[in-house]
């Protein structure tokens, strides 16, 4: 067995990726297949201290967040191969719109130098929501925040999130369950119909 589909589930903090990707789990389980979702920061080492930093604050924590982010990812990288041969469908949650996270002048060079590095699949999926929305949703949740989890910077990274968007779908998530689910339909059926099996 071989993946059909390698999916990348991509968006502001409290947007909704996590669900967004289960949504997609679900669709290709109901089909009988066998779905991976991986999350970013994962629960490996790296991803553990990639959280634990964005957790904290200050640029040095910044530093050593985005240091083991990228090693976290890295190490979904090694294991993709292995995983297309046991799934036929891998969704990464978080992935190369990491480099929103930086400093506004460096953000486009950052994700155009990620973008010839790291191998990029066709299907790409951005969630978008306003910060608002976005800050209503985390405050349901028991996690720790986060050093990006507040209006200013929310409003800041997705203006740079949608000025990488070029090339990827958009979800607006700011509606109810049932509009953003037509939408995520629409997307994987459309997927579907125009890249078939392929794996990337």
């Amino acid at each position: 067995m071989r993946a059909r589909r390698w999916i990348i589930v991509d968006g502001l903090d409290g947007s909704g990726k996590s669900t967004i990707a289960h949504w997609i789990g679900e669709h290709y389980e109901s089909r009988g297949e066998k779905v991976l979702i991986q999350m970013h920061p994962s629960g490996r080492f790296t991803g553990r201290i990639a959280r634990r930093a964005l957790q904290s604050k200050g640029a040095a924590m910044f530093v050593v967040s985005t240091t083991f982010f990228i090693l976290d990812v890295l190490g979904s990288l090694i294991r993709l191969r292995r995983w297309r041969r046991s799934y036929e469908t891998v969704v990464f949650v978080r992935y190369i719109m990491a480099a929103a996270y930086l400093p506004k002048r460096y953000a486009q060079k950052g994700y155009e130098i990620i973008a010839k590095v790291l191998p990029i699949p066709s299907r790409l999926l951005l969630i978008d929501i306003d910060p608002e929305t976005a800050m209503k949703r985390m405050s349901t949740r028991e996690d720790e925040e986060e050093m990006f989890e507040n209006i200013p910077s929310l409003t800041r990274e997705r203006e740079k999130i949608l000025l990488l968007s070029h090339g990827w779908k958009v979800l607006d998530n700011n509606q109810d369950e049932a509009a953003s689910r037509i939408q995520l339909m629409r997307i994987l059926e459309e997927w579907d119909v125009n890249l078939g099996d392929a794996a990337a």
